[in-house]
């Protein structure tokens, strides 16, 4: 930050449903990276250049009450709130718009935060969000300046504790593959699948990092269909694109299975080439490439996939609208994007890829008129010399995805189908 700042970051609403009914609680992803609080009505407040050292720094949270411990359970102590985020100076929230002004009186500059995640789609203001409109409305002559590109900047490169919850979750999310694995049989409905997957994530403490993707025959072939409720059938794939949060970080994990315990030919066929495409992809993430750059590379792996494949031929390649190429018809949707505390985490434009990113790679092919799609997907962190896949034992090769759906007999699942 300029000197003479003052950053103010804030946490999320608690959202309503209908009703009196509340959805459950999101942490802001920014509050909780710079604190480790996820608790709501928190803010913090960061002056480093403060003239009183105990300025520089605090933290605000709610104060408990015997009726919000009875309505809410428990809410943090100050000193419990001290030692879970290392910030000396804890106040009740109570106290924030009089410590602000003190504030706001000492300095110059004034750092706000907003979602600026490139595919937000924001409908209605949030708290930080109507923070911003009060605070320029009070104080109209500070200069005022955008925290999300600093706190991009400094996201983006995952600490050696953010790998490890990243792994953490990785690992939730591989058993809740292997056990379903064994559930996975013609007349097994979509909804039986998801709910094993549940079970496996909830006794591990984990949660679903997003909602799952559990696609069966054409269901394939929609990007983000989540109704999940249809049965899975004799000779269709099944692709399952979910994975496990754990501790607020996420893995992103997608795998494809054949329903009846074997891939047909053109299936086999298709699913390799997605998988050449996804290993090349991981070789080619490295450290001073742009992120632009390495999903155009991606894009002219799997254009010589789909010649060979035949869905697309040297005729449409050569006549093709460059912002519009011939492989968006069976590859429409981008080659990856960052991982860590949001599942499409944090990127500043313009960055290239450095050490220490995770980064998802999952290419994918659907072919609506087949009646099938294939995308695979891997979590990978970024290295100086060499990449380190963080999902790689979950099987990805296709004789492997098979051998694990016949390596225990079929139990069923906690669901009855439908």
């Amino acid at each position: 930050m300029l000197p003479r700042s003052v950053a103010v970051v804030h946490a999320n609403d608690i959202i309503a449903t209908n009703a009196d009914g509340t959805a459950a609680y999101c942490p802001n992803s920014d509050l909780f990276y710079l604190s480790g609080v996820e608790q709501e009505e928190t803010v913090l407040l960061l002056a480093p250049d403060a003239e009183e050292a105990r300025d520089r720094e605090i933290l605000f949270i709610r104060e408990p009450t015997p009726l919000s411990k009875l309505w809410d359970g428990h809410k943090l102590s100050k000193e419990e709130a001290r030692a879970l985020s290392g910030i000396e100076r804890v106040e009740w929230v109570s106290a924030f718009p009089g410590v602000f002004r003190s504030a706001m009186n000492e300095m110059e500059n004034v750092y706000l935060n907003l979602n600026e995640h490139a595919r937000a789609v924001i409908e209605a203001d949030n708290r930080d969000a109507r923070f911003v409109h009060e605070t320029r409305r009070q104080y109209p002559l500070h200069a005022y300046h955008r925290l999300a590109r600093l706190l991009r900047i400094q996201r983006l490169v995952k600490s050696p504790d953010e790998v490890d919850l990243i792994r953490k979750a990785a690992e939730i999310t591989r058993d809740g593959f292997l056990s379903v694995a064994k559930l996975i049989r013609p007349g097994i409905n979509e909804c039986e699948v998801e709910a094993e997957f549940a079970r496996e994530f909830i006794r591990r403490r984990g949660r679903f990092a997003f909602l799952p993707i559990v696609a069966s025959g054409k269901n394939s072939c929609s990007l983000h269909y989540v109704a999940n409720d249809q049965a899975c059938r004799k000779g269709d794939v099944l692709l399952l694109d979910l994975a496990a949060s754990y501790a607020n970080y996420n893995a992103d994990v997608t795998r494809t299975f054949p329903v009846s315990g074997k891939f047909s030919r053109r299936q086999r066929e298709v699913y390799n080439a997605v998988l050449r495409v996804m290993e090349e992809s991981i070789r080619g993430l490295c450290p001073g490439k742009s992120p632009k750059l390495w999903h155009k590379e991606g894009q002219a792996l799997m254009q010589e996939e789909l010649l060979q494949l035949g869905l697309i031929s040297q005729r449409e390649v050569k006549r093709q609208d460059v912002l519009n190429p011939a492989l968006r018809r069976y590859f429409p949707h981008g080659l990856g994007h960052p991982l860590g505390l949001d599942v499409h985490d944090v990127i500043e434009p313009g960055l290239p890829i450095a050490e220490g990113w995770v980064m998802t790679v999952e290419p994918g092919i659907y072919i609506p008129e087949e009646g099938f799609g294939i995308r695979l997907e891997q979590d990978v962190l970024v290295g100086k010399v060499a990449n380190t896949v963080l999902t790689a034992d979950i099987p990805v090769e296709a004789e492997l995805v098979e051998e694990i759906m016949h390596a225990a007999p079929k139990r069923a699942a906690g669901v009855r189908k439908r």
